[in-house]
């Protein structure tokens, strides 16, 4: 399961990234692994995904959302 698999107010825990090579501009917004990150809502067209992630909002790439692995979802 992938983070753009969630609907909004799901929460889940980051396991990794699909891709070989982790996505540098995730990492450095604290996207790693072991962190919880909660889908906030899907802009109108389906893209930017705004999440929550250590306290704080961050509007990704659907495309980005698809290379994060997780491990748990949380129960709505």
């Amino acid at each position: 399961m992938t983070l753009a698999d969630l609907k909004p107010g799901d929460k889940a825990i980051v396991k990794g990234w699909s891709s070989s090579v982790p996505p540098l501009r995730l990492m450095e917004h604290g996207i790693l692994p072991g962190t919880v990150v909660e889908i906030v809502r899907f802009a109108p067209l389906g893209d930017p995904v705004d999440i929550k992630v250590r306290g704080f909002h961050l509007s990704i790439r659907k495309e980005d959302a698809a290379q994060i692995i997780l491990e748990t979802e949380f129960p709505a």
